[in-house]
């Protein structure tokens, strides 16, 4: 699943990528969904023209911008498949090494990829170790990478949990929920590449403030919650999945 915002110089490029992983692993099933978020550019018009040349392309479409959070909820919950895989539509992954992360998705509910190296300005970089750090602390989440945009899922993840982030809070709060549903979390070290087209949106002022405002929502709602489980009773249960 393809998660995209003005990518009109990667978006073909990508599609064709994740086809092309999902056909040497010899699937089965495959179907790669896009989700255009209101792009301004020409993504929305090249995904319905691969979808039409391709039953195994589906495009799904937001009117208007409604945030990174959002388009990965919708695409995530399209999805119809046994295993969800997710990643960028910018060129900065090598899909074919899902094929690392399904390795351990028999016996994970939640299989994430951590960049190794991360190849991005030295600015993101720290701003993705403080956040990484910061939600680790607030969640007792430990986990490399909590915004690394590769993952695997057990589609009974979405069927357990709800997701109300909208904004880029989205990859903390799915961690956190499933974790919560007794969904174990295995990290596997995947490459990383520099941004050859395209604009990335992750530290404009507006999405920053809008995924602390999420993080503390997020944050005040499973602390109501643990207050509100009965003393000796585990939030958690024993699903591997």
């Amino acid at each position: 699943m393809l998660p995209a915002f003005n990518e009109a110089d990667n978006i073909r490029e990508s599609v064709r990528r994740c086809v092309s992983a999902g056909e040497a692993l010899e699937l089965d099933d495959l179907e790669v969904i896009v989700v255009d978020d209101g792009s301004l550019d020409r993504t929305r018009a090249i995904v319905e023209e691969l979808a039409r040349s391709d039953p195994r392309i589906r495009s799904v479409h937001h009117p208007s911008n409604l945030g990174y959070g959002a388009a990965l909820r919708s695409g995530l919950l399209a999805a119809r498949l046994d295993r969800v895989f997710f990643t960028d539509a910018d060129l900065q992954f090598d899909v074919h090494e899902v094929a690392l992360l399904l390795e351990h998705a028999q016996h994970y509910g939640v299989v994430a990829g951590y960049r190794s190296p991360r190849r991005d300005p030295a600015i993101r970089r720290l701003a993705g170790w403080t956040w990484t750090r910061l939600v680790g602390s607030m969640f007792d989440l430990q986990v490399r990478d909590v915004d690394c945009a590769f993952k695997v899922f057990d589609r009974r993840v979405f069927d357990r949990i709800d997701i109300c982030s909208i904004g880029a809070l989205v990859n903390t709060e799915i961690l956190v929920r499933a974790r919560a549903e007794g969904f174990h979390i295995k990290e596997v070290p995947v490459s990383h590449f520099p941004r050859a087209a395209g604009r990335q949106t992750g530290l404009h002022p507006r999405v920053v403030l809008r995924a602390l405002s999420e993080l503390w929502t997020l944050h005040g709602e499973l602390k109501q919650v643990a207050e509100g489980t009965p003393a000796g009773v585990s939030q958690q249960r024993s699903v591997k999945g």
